[in-house]
Protein backbone atom coordinates (compact mmCIF):
# COMPACT_ATOMS: atom_id res chain seq x y z
CA UNK A 1 0.00 0.00 0.00
CA UNK A 2 1.09 3.80 -0.93
CA UNK A 3 1.63 6.10 1.21
CA UNK A 4 1.47 9.79 0.43
CA UNK A 5 3.43 11.75 3.24
CA UNK A 6 2.18 15.12 1.92
CA UNK A 7 -1.52 14.32 3.22
CA UNK A 8 -2.58 14.93 6.63
CA UNK A 9 -4.83 12.77 7.98
CA UNK A 10 -7.30 13.56 11.16
CA UNK A 11 -8.12 10.84 13.73
CA UNK A 12 -11.22 11.38 16.00
CA UNK A 13 -11.90 9.36 18.91
CA UNK A 14 -7.84 8.24 19.29
CA UNK A 15 -8.38 7.50 23.26
CA UNK A 16 -11.05 5.18 22.45
CA UNK A 17 -10.76 1.19 21.68
CA UNK A 18 -10.41 1.34 17.86
CA UNK A 19 -9.17 4.95 16.72
CA UNK A 20 -6.30 4.35 19.39
CA UNK A 21 -5.19 1.22 17.17
CA UNK A 22 -5.85 2.91 14.61
CA UNK A 23 -3.49 5.87 15.30
CA UNK A 24 -0.96 3.45 16.02
CA UNK A 25 -0.96 1.71 12.28
CA UNK A 26 -1.60 5.30 11.00
CA UNK A 27 1.91 5.86 12.69
CA UNK A 28 3.67 3.08 11.60
CA UNK A 29 2.89 3.45 8.36
CA UNK A 30 4.68 7.01 8.36
CA UNK A 31 1.40 9.01 7.57
CA UNK A 32 1.39 12.55 8.72
CA UNK A 33 -1.67 12.42 11.70
CA UNK A 34 -3.33 14.99 13.53
CA UNK A 35 -5.52 13.89 16.14
CA UNK A 36 -8.51 16.00 17.79
CA UNK A 37 -9.17 15.51 21.45
CA UNK A 38 -11.21 17.53 23.75
CA UNK A 39 -8.10 17.37 26.41
CA UNK A 40 -4.98 17.11 24.65
CA UNK A 41 -2.86 15.68 27.41
CA UNK A 42 -4.69 12.61 27.32
CA UNK A 43 -2.93 12.25 24.27
CA UNK A 44 1.26 13.08 25.64
CA UNK A 45 1.79 9.28 26.42
CA UNK A 46 0.24 7.57 23.15
CA UNK A 47 1.83 9.31 20.25
CA UNK A 48 4.42 9.42 18.33
CA UNK A 49 6.24 12.61 18.33
CA UNK A 50 5.36 13.01 14.40
CA UNK A 51 1.51 13.70 15.34
CA UNK A 52 -0.50 16.64 16.18
CA UNK A 53 -2.62 16.92 18.41
CA UNK A 54 -5.29 19.85 18.59
CA UNK A 55 -7.77 21.13 20.73
CA UNK A 56 -11.46 20.71 19.43
CA UNK A 57 -14.90 19.54 20.07
CA UNK A 58 -18.05 17.94 18.02
CA UNK A 59 -20.08 20.60 19.69
CA UNK A 60 -17.75 23.30 18.64
CA UNK A 61 -18.19 24.55 15.20
CA UNK A 62 -15.04 26.82 15.17
CA UNK A 63 -12.52 24.17 16.96
CA UNK A 64 -14.08 21.71 14.13
CA UNK A 65 -12.99 24.36 11.79
CA UNK A 66 -9.42 24.33 13.02
CA UNK A 67 -8.92 20.67 13.56
CA UNK A 68 -10.00 19.91 9.69
CA UNK A 69 -8.20 22.66 8.30
CA UNK A 70 -5.90 21.57 5.47
CA UNK A 71 -6.88 18.25 6.01
CA UNK A 72 -7.39 15.38 3.41
CA UNK A 73 -9.10 12.20 5.39
CA UNK A 74 -11.41 12.34 8.51
CA UNK A 75 -11.97 9.51 10.07
CA UNK A 76 -14.47 9.75 12.36
CA UNK A 77 -14.58 7.23 15.79
CA UNK A 78 -17.04 9.33 17.96
CA UNK A 79 -20.29 7.84 19.58
CA UNK A 80 -22.25 8.77 22.64
CA UNK A 81 -22.94 5.25 23.75
CA UNK A 82 -22.42 5.91 27.26
CA UNK A 83 -24.36 9.15 27.99
CA UNK A 84 -26.62 9.32 30.32
CA UNK A 85 -29.06 11.76 28.21
CA UNK A 86 -30.84 10.65 24.61
CA UNK A 87 -27.62 9.98 22.90
CA UNK A 88 -29.18 9.90 19.70
CA UNK A 89 -29.79 13.45 19.11
CA UNK A 90 -26.53 14.07 20.32
CA UNK A 91 -24.76 11.52 18.08
CA UNK A 92 -27.06 13.44 15.56
CA UNK A 93 -25.35 17.12 16.45
CA UNK A 94 -22.66 15.57 16.50
CA UNK A 95 -22.02 14.37 12.82
CA UNK A 96 -24.28 17.49 11.40
CA UNK A 97 -21.22 19.82 12.72
CA UNK A 98 -18.36 17.74 11.56
CA UNK A 99 -20.15 16.60 8.02
CA UNK A 100 -20.26 20.65 7.55
CA UNK A 101 -17.18 21.66 9.14
CA UNK A 102 -15.53 18.94 6.56
CA UNK A 103 -17.47 20.49 3.76
CA UNK A 104 -16.19 24.32 4.88
CA UNK A 105 -12.81 23.37 4.88
CA UNK A 106 -12.41 20.99 1.77
CA UNK A 107 -11.73 17.54 3.40
CA UNK A 108 -11.66 14.76 0.41
CA UNK A 109 -13.27 11.96 2.39
CA UNK A 110 -14.47 10.96 5.71
CA UNK A 111 -13.90 7.37 6.57
CA UNK A 112 -16.53 6.33 9.44
CA UNK A 113 -16.86 3.31 11.83
CA UNK A 114 -20.43 2.05 12.44
CA UNK A 115 -22.67 -1.07 13.03
CA UNK A 116 -23.83 -3.84 11.05
CA UNK A 117 -27.34 -4.53 11.24
CA UNK A 118 -30.25 -4.78 8.73
CA UNK A 119 -32.30 -1.43 8.54
CA UNK A 120 -35.82 -2.32 9.58
CA UNK A 121 -38.16 -0.68 11.92
CA UNK A 122 -37.64 -2.38 15.10
CA UNK A 123 -33.91 -1.75 15.03
CA UNK A 124 -32.42 -0.98 18.42
CA UNK A 125 -31.48 2.64 19.17
CA UNK A 126 -27.78 1.92 19.11
CA UNK A 127 -27.92 0.66 15.73
CA UNK A 128 -30.67 3.00 14.03
CA UNK A 129 -27.67 6.11 15.33
CA UNK A 130 -24.77 4.46 14.09
CA UNK A 131 -26.76 3.98 10.72
CA UNK A 132 -27.81 7.94 10.49
CA UNK A 133 -24.30 8.90 11.59
CA UNK A 134 -23.16 8.03 8.46
CA UNK A 135 -25.92 9.16 6.42
CA UNK A 136 -25.42 12.65 8.00
CA UNK A 137 -22.34 12.24 7.46
CA UNK A 138 -22.97 11.78 3.55
CA UNK A 139 -25.08 14.61 3.32
CA UNK A 140 -22.98 17.30 2.51
CA UNK A 141 -21.29 15.75 -0.34
CA UNK A 142 -18.16 15.01 1.32
CA UNK A 143 -17.49 11.43 0.03
CA UNK A 144 -17.83 9.47 2.99
CA UNK A 145 -16.87 5.62 3.37
CA UNK A 146 -18.87 3.99 5.93
CA UNK A 147 -17.59 0.33 7.50
CA UNK A 148 -20.24 -1.45 9.14
CA UNK A 149 -18.64 -4.21 11.45
CA UNK A 150 -20.43 -6.48 13.96
CA UNK A 151 -18.41 -8.31 17.16
CA UNK A 152 -14.69 -7.02 17.47
CA UNK A 153 -12.83 -9.43 18.92
CA UNK A 154 -9.77 -8.44 20.57
CA UNK A 155 -7.66 -7.65 23.69
CA UNK A 156 -9.68 -4.60 25.69
CA UNK A 157 -12.96 -4.60 23.35
CA UNK A 158 -15.94 -4.02 24.95
CA UNK A 159 -17.57 -7.42 22.88
CA UNK A 160 -14.71 -9.76 23.52
CA UNK A 161 -13.91 -8.71 27.01
CA UNK A 162 -18.28 -9.30 27.95
CA UNK A 163 -17.68 -12.89 26.42
CA UNK A 164 -14.87 -13.33 28.33
CA UNK A 165 -15.94 -12.55 31.58
CA UNK A 166 -19.09 -14.15 31.26
CA UNK A 167 -17.01 -17.57 30.01
CA UNK A 168 -14.10 -17.27 33.03
CA UNK A 169 -16.58 -16.34 35.89
CA UNK A 170 -19.72 -18.75 35.23
CA UNK A 171 -19.64 -22.39 34.83
CA UNK A 172 -23.09 -22.35 34.52
CA UNK A 173 -24.76 -19.76 32.18
CA UNK A 174 -28.55 -18.49 32.03
CA UNK A 175 -28.63 -17.55 28.89
CA UNK A 176 -31.59 -15.51 27.55
CA UNK A 177 -32.45 -15.68 24.00
CA UNK A 178 -30.28 -12.83 22.07
CA UNK A 179 -27.25 -15.38 22.93
CA UNK A 180 -28.89 -17.74 20.08
CA UNK A 181 -28.98 -14.39 17.26
CA UNK A 182 -26.12 -14.33 14.72
CA UNK A 183 -23.20 -12.54 14.14
CA UNK A 184 -20.08 -12.22 12.43
CA UNK A 185 -17.22 -11.96 14.94
CA UNK A 186 -14.17 -9.68 13.61
CA UNK A 187 -10.40 -9.72 14.36
CA UNK A 188 -9.51 -5.98 15.70
CA UNK A 189 -6.76 -6.20 12.95
CA UNK A 190 -8.76 -7.17 10.37
CA UNK A 191 -11.05 -3.83 11.27
CA UNK A 192 -7.94 -1.67 11.19
CA UNK A 193 -6.88 -3.19 8.21
CA UNK A 194 -10.18 -1.80 6.16
CA UNK A 195 -9.98 1.19 8.03
CA UNK A 196 -6.05 1.97 7.17
CA UNK A 197 -7.10 0.61 3.65
CA UNK A 198 -10.08 3.04 2.87
CA UNK A 199 -7.64 5.77 2.66
CA UNK A 200 -6.74 4.61 -0.60
CA UNK A 201 -9.10 3.12 -2.90
CA UNK A 202 -10.23 5.10 -5.75
CA UNK A 203 -12.12 8.42 -5.75
CA UNK A 204 -15.82 7.69 -6.33
CA UNK A 205 -15.83 4.69 -3.57
CA UNK A 206 -18.05 6.21 -0.85
CA UNK A 207 -21.04 4.28 0.61
CA UNK A 208 -21.92 1.68 2.94
CA UNK A 209 -19.51 -1.31 3.33
CA UNK A 210 -20.32 -4.09 5.50
CA UNK A 211 -17.20 -5.93 7.30
CA UNK A 212 -17.19 -9.47 9.18
CA UNK A 213 -14.85 -11.98 9.83
CA UNK A 214 -14.91 -15.49 8.09
CA UNK A 215 -17.42 -17.36 10.30
CA UNK A 216 -21.08 -16.77 11.26
CA UNK A 217 -21.95 -17.90 14.69
CA UNK A 218 -24.21 -17.10 17.29
CA UNK A 219 -22.99 -15.49 20.95
CA UNK A 220 -23.35 -18.69 22.50
CA UNK A 221 -20.93 -19.93 19.81
CA UNK A 222 -18.42 -17.53 20.78
CA UNK A 223 -18.70 -18.15 24.72
CA UNK A 224 -18.53 -21.94 23.53
CA UNK A 225 -15.13 -21.15 21.32
CA UNK A 226 -13.74 -19.02 24.12
CA UNK A 227 -14.08 -21.76 26.49
CA UNK A 228 -12.93 -24.51 24.59
CA UNK A 229 -9.80 -22.72 23.69
CA UNK A 230 -9.39 -22.05 27.24
CA UNK A 231 -10.26 -25.36 28.49
CA UNK A 232 -13.00 -24.81 30.37
CA UNK A 233 -16.66 -26.82 30.69
CA UNK A 234 -19.22 -24.19 30.53
CA UNK A 235 -23.21 -25.30 30.37
CA UNK A 236 -25.64 -22.98 28.85
CA UNK A 237 -29.72 -22.92 30.01
CA UNK A 238 -31.86 -21.12 27.62
CA UNK A 239 -34.92 -19.00 29.12
CA UNK A 240 -37.01 -16.62 27.86
CA UNK A 241 -37.90 -14.10 30.51
CA UNK A 242 -34.97 -12.54 30.79
CA UNK A 243 -35.67 -8.70 29.44
CA UNK A 244 -32.75 -6.68 28.26
CA UNK A 245 -32.90 -4.34 31.55
CA UNK A 246 -32.80 -7.36 34.09
CA UNK A 247 -30.27 -8.63 31.22
CA UNK A 248 -27.94 -5.79 31.91
CA UNK A 249 -28.42 -5.49 34.97
CA UNK A 250 -26.95 -9.14 35.56
CA UNK A 251 -23.62 -8.11 32.58
CA UNK A 252 -23.35 -5.39 34.96
CA UNK A 253 -22.81 -7.99 37.89
CA UNK A 254 -20.74 -10.15 36.76
CA UNK A 255 -18.78 -8.48 34.21
CA UNK A 256 -16.52 -4.89 33.05
CA UNK A 257 -19.80 -3.94 31.16
CA UNK A 258 -22.04 -1.40 33.21
CA UNK A 259 -25.62 -1.46 33.18
CA UNK A 260 -26.14 1.74 31.18
CA UNK A 261 -23.80 0.73 28.65
CA UNK A 262 -25.39 -3.23 28.90
CA UNK A 263 -28.98 -2.14 28.14
CA UNK A 264 -27.71 -0.06 24.84
CA UNK A 265 -24.92 -3.02 24.08
CA UNK A 266 -28.02 -6.24 24.42
CA UNK A 267 -30.81 -3.63 22.62
CA UNK A 268 -28.02 -3.84 19.77
CA UNK A 269 -27.07 -7.62 19.87
CA UNK A 270 -30.71 -8.99 19.86
CA UNK A 271 -30.51 -8.06 16.32
CA UNK A 272 -27.88 -10.53 14.09
CA UNK A 273 -25.55 -8.91 12.69
CA UNK A 274 -24.12 -10.48 9.71
CA UNK A 275 -22.63 -9.31 5.99
CA UNK A 276 -25.46 -9.37 3.62
CA UNK A 277 -23.21 -8.40 0.42
CA UNK A 278 -19.89 -8.69 -1.21
CA UNK A 279 -19.49 -4.93 -1.69
CA UNK A 280 -16.36 -5.34 1.00
CA UNK A 281 -14.94 -8.21 -0.88
CA UNK A 282 -14.64 -6.69 -4.49
CA UNK A 283 -13.31 -3.29 -3.06
CA UNK A 284 -10.78 -4.40 -0.61
CA UNK A 285 -9.71 -7.83 -2.42
CA UNK A 286 -6.50 -8.01 -0.18
CA UNK A 287 -8.10 -7.96 2.83
CA UNK A 288 -9.06 -11.87 4.04
CA UNK A 289 -10.65 -11.98 7.91
CA UNK A 290 -9.76 -14.29 10.22
CA UNK A 291 -12.50 -16.79 11.02
CA UNK A 292 -13.95 -17.38 15.11
CA UNK A 293 -11.59 -19.49 16.16
CA UNK A 294 -8.15 -18.39 14.66
CA UNK A 295 -9.33 -15.09 16.30
CA UNK A 296 -9.52 -15.98 19.61
CA UNK A 297 -6.81 -18.07 19.66
CA UNK A 298 -4.57 -14.21 18.17
CA UNK A 299 -5.86 -12.57 21.13
CA UNK A 300 -5.10 -15.04 23.48
CA UNK A 301 -1.67 -15.55 21.95
CA UNK A 302 -1.58 -11.88 23.51
CA UNK A 303 -3.24 -12.43 26.83
CA UNK A 304 0.69 -12.42 28.25
CA UNK A 305 1.04 -9.07 27.94
CA UNK A 306 0.61 -7.07 31.10
CA UNK A 307 -1.26 -3.94 29.61
CA UNK A 308 -3.68 -4.19 26.57
CA UNK A 309 -2.87 -1.38 24.33
CA UNK A 310 -6.01 0.60 24.19
CA UNK A 311 -9.35 -0.53 25.94
CA UNK A 312 -13.14 0.18 24.73
CA UNK A 313 -13.12 2.17 28.54
CA UNK A 314 -10.40 4.53 27.83
CA UNK A 315 -12.35 6.46 25.49
CA UNK A 316 -13.61 10.07 27.63
CA UNK A 317 -17.38 9.15 26.14
CA UNK A 318 -17.25 5.43 27.38
CA UNK A 319 -18.83 6.57 31.05
CA UNK A 320 -20.92 9.66 29.22
CA UNK A 321 -20.98 13.57 30.31
CA UNK A 322 -17.55 14.93 30.64
CA UNK A 323 -16.91 16.71 33.97
CA UNK A 324 -13.34 18.09 33.50
CA UNK A 325 -12.99 20.83 36.89
CA UNK A 326 -10.67 22.58 34.34
CA UNK A 327 -12.61 26.08 32.92
CA UNK A 328 -15.80 24.80 35.30
CA UNK A 329 -18.29 26.84 36.71
CA UNK A 330 -18.31 25.29 39.57
CA UNK A 331 -21.08 26.51 42.50
CA UNK A 332 -19.95 26.56 46.68
CA UNK A 333 -17.39 23.61 46.40
CA UNK A 334 -17.78 21.63 49.74
CA UNK A 335 -14.27 20.11 50.37
CA UNK A 336 -12.37 18.17 52.76
CA UNK A 337 -8.75 18.35 52.95
CA UNK A 338 -5.77 16.58 54.87
CA UNK A 339 -2.50 16.63 55.10
CA UNK A 340 0.41 14.25 56.27
CA UNK A 341 4.29 14.80 56.62
CA UNK A 342 6.71 11.48 55.82
CA UNK A 343 10.30 11.69 56.34
CA UNK A 344 10.94 10.52 52.46
CA UNK A 345 11.67 12.53 49.69
CA UNK A 346 8.99 13.47 46.89
CA UNK A 347 9.08 10.67 44.64
CA UNK A 348 8.81 7.90 47.17
CA UNK A 349 5.79 9.55 48.67
CA UNK A 350 3.87 9.71 45.24
CA UNK A 351 5.23 6.16 44.54
CA UNK A 352 1.81 4.33 47.03
CA UNK A 353 -0.14 7.30 45.07
CA UNK A 354 1.13 6.30 41.32
CA UNK A 355 -0.33 2.97 42.20
CA UNK A 356 -4.00 3.57 43.63
CA UNK A 357 -6.60 1.58 42.56
CA UNK A 358 -7.08 -1.16 40.36
CA UNK A 359 -5.91 -4.51 42.47
CA UNK A 360 -3.45 -2.59 44.53
CA UNK A 361 -6.81 -1.14 46.17
CA UNK A 362 -7.34 2.18 47.94
CA UNK A 363 -5.34 1.42 50.86
CA UNK A 364 -8.40 1.67 53.37
CA UNK A 365 -11.36 -0.32 53.51
CA UNK A 366 -11.40 -1.80 50.10
CA UNK A 367 -14.28 -4.03 51.00
CA UNK A 368 -16.07 -0.54 51.90
CA UNK A 369 -15.19 0.83 48.34
CA UNK A 370 -16.28 -2.46 46.53
CA UNK A 371 -19.62 -2.37 48.15
CA UNK A 372 -19.73 1.20 46.62
CA UNK A 373 -18.65 -0.13 43.31
CA UNK A 374 -21.61 -2.46 43.90
CA UNK A 375 -24.63 -0.18 43.89
CA UNK A 376 -23.32 2.03 41.38
CA UNK A 377 -23.61 -0.50 38.85
CA UNK A 378 -27.19 -1.64 40.51
CA UNK A 379 -28.21 2.28 39.15
CA UNK A 380 -26.46 2.31 36.16
CA UNK A 381 -22.67 3.99 36.70
CA UNK A 382 -19.50 2.17 36.08
CA UNK A 383 -18.42 0.25 39.21
CA UNK A 384 -15.42 -0.18 40.12
CA UNK A 385 -14.67 -3.43 37.09
CA UNK A 386 -12.94 -1.33 34.76
CA UNK A 387 -9.17 -1.77 37.60
CA UNK A 388 -6.48 0.27 35.78
CA UNK A 389 -4.74 -0.23 32.39
CA UNK A 390 -0.88 -0.57 34.20
CA UNK A 391 -0.09 -1.48 37.88
CA UNK A 392 3.04 0.77 37.98
CA UNK A 393 1.92 3.95 35.29
CA UNK A 394 -0.92 6.42 35.00
CA UNK A 395 -1.91 8.62 31.78
CA UNK A 396 -4.46 11.86 31.79
CA UNK A 397 -7.64 10.40 29.98
CA UNK A 398 -7.38 7.03 31.29
CA UNK A 399 -9.87 5.31 33.81
CA UNK A 400 -8.89 4.03 37.37
CA UNK A 401 -11.76 1.86 38.80
CA UNK A 402 -14.85 4.53 38.77
CA UNK A 403 -12.33 7.52 38.18
CA UNK A 404 -10.82 8.92 35.33
CA UNK A 405 -7.50 10.53 35.56
CA UNK A 406 -7.97 14.50 34.78
CA UNK A 407 -4.13 15.70 35.55
CA UNK A 408 -1.01 14.08 36.03
CA UNK A 409 1.88 15.60 37.05
CA UNK A 410 4.92 12.88 37.67
CA UNK A 411 5.79 12.44 41.34
CA UNK A 412 4.00 15.91 41.94
CA UNK A 413 0.24 15.65 41.16
CA UNK A 414 -3.29 12.67 41.10
CA UNK A 415 -6.15 14.34 40.05
CA UNK A 416 -9.13 12.38 39.82
CA UNK A 417 -12.43 13.05 38.45
CA UNK A 418 -15.70 10.83 39.86
CA UNK A 419 -17.72 8.91 37.37
CA UNK A 420 -19.71 7.11 39.43
CA UNK A 421 -23.33 8.24 39.95
CA UNK A 422 -23.80 10.99 42.43
CA UNK A 423 -25.74 14.24 42.48
CA UNK A 424 -23.07 16.75 41.81
CA UNK A 425 -19.67 16.40 40.24
CA UNK A 426 -16.54 15.59 42.50
CA UNK A 427 -13.31 14.88 42.21
CA UNK A 428 -9.99 13.62 44.26
CA UNK A 429 -6.85 15.00 43.94
CA UNK A 430 -3.46 14.31 45.67
CA UNK A 431 -0.19 16.53 45.50
CA UNK A 432 2.95 16.35 47.51
CA UNK A 433 5.68 19.00 48.05
CA UNK A 434 8.98 19.09 50.14
CA UNK A 435 9.13 20.00 53.25
CA UNK A 436 12.19 20.21 55.58
CA UNK A 437 13.88 17.12 55.33
CA UNK A 438 10.78 15.33 54.33
CA UNK A 439 7.42 15.47 52.30
CA UNK A 440 3.64 17.26 53.03
CA UNK A 441 1.26 14.77 51.21
CA UNK A 442 -2.39 16.80 50.48
CA UNK A 443 -5.13 14.52 49.88
CA UNK A 444 -8.51 16.78 48.75
CA UNK A 445 -11.82 15.87 47.56
CA UNK A 446 -14.13 18.08 45.96
CA UNK A 447 -17.93 18.14 45.34
CA UNK A 448 -20.37 20.53 43.61
CA UNK A 449 -23.54 19.62 44.67
CA UNK A 450 -26.46 19.81 42.22
CA UNK A 451 -28.79 21.46 44.42
CA UNK A 452 -30.46 20.28 48.07
CA UNK A 453 -29.80 16.47 47.43
CA UNK A 454 -26.44 16.87 46.53
CA UNK A 455 -25.72 18.87 49.64
CA UNK A 456 -27.81 15.99 51.61
CA UNK A 457 -25.76 13.04 50.07
CA UNK A 458 -22.41 14.93 50.81
CA UNK A 459 -23.78 15.68 54.50
CA UNK A 460 -25.25 12.29 54.84
CA UNK A 461 -21.45 10.64 53.46
CA UNK A 462 -19.45 12.87 55.70
CA UNK A 463 -18.88 10.91 58.73
CA UNK A 464 -18.46 7.97 56.41
CA UNK A 465 -15.92 10.23 54.32
CA UNK A 466 -14.07 11.19 57.23
CA UNK A 467 -13.14 7.60 58.36
CA UNK A 468 -12.70 6.61 54.34
CA UNK A 469 -10.07 9.34 54.03
CA UNK A 470 -8.71 9.85 57.46
CA UNK A 471 -7.77 5.99 56.86
CA UNK A 472 -6.38 5.86 53.20
CA UNK A 473 -4.03 8.75 53.37
CA UNK A 474 -2.87 7.10 56.59
CA UNK A 475 -1.49 4.23 55.12
CA UNK A 476 -0.12 6.25 51.77
CA UNK A 477 1.86 7.49 54.17
CA UNK A 478 2.91 4.12 56.13
CA UNK A 479 3.19 2.74 52.63
CA UNK A 480 5.68 5.13 51.68
CA UNK A 481 7.64 5.30 54.40
CA UNK A 482 7.56 1.22 54.66
CA UNK A 483 8.66 1.15 50.93
CA UNK A 484 11.92 3.74 51.09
Amino acid sequence: MSTDTTRRILVTGATGYVGGRLLRALEQQGERVRCMARTPASLDDWIAPTTEVVKGDVFDRPSLERALTDVDTAYYMIHSMGSKEEFEAKDREAAENFAAAAKATGVRRIIYLGGLGEESADLSTHLRSRHEVGRVLASTGVETIELRASVVIGTGSLSFELIRALSERLPVMITPRWVRVKAQPILITDVVRYLVASLDVPEGSGGVYEIGGADICTYGDLMKEYARQRGLRRFFVGVPFLTPRLSSLWLGLVTPVYARVGRKLIGSIRHPTVVTNDRAKERFPDIHPLGLADAIARVLRKETSTVAETRWCDAVSSAGEVRSIEGTQLGPRLIDKRTRIVTVDGARAFTPIRQIGGKRGWYFVNWLWRVRGFFDLLVGGVGLRRGRRDPEHVRVGEPLDFWRVEAYEPDHRLLLRAEMNVPGRAWLEFTVEPDGDGTRIHQTAIFDPKGIFGRLYWYGVFPLHVVIFRGMLRNIARRAERDQ
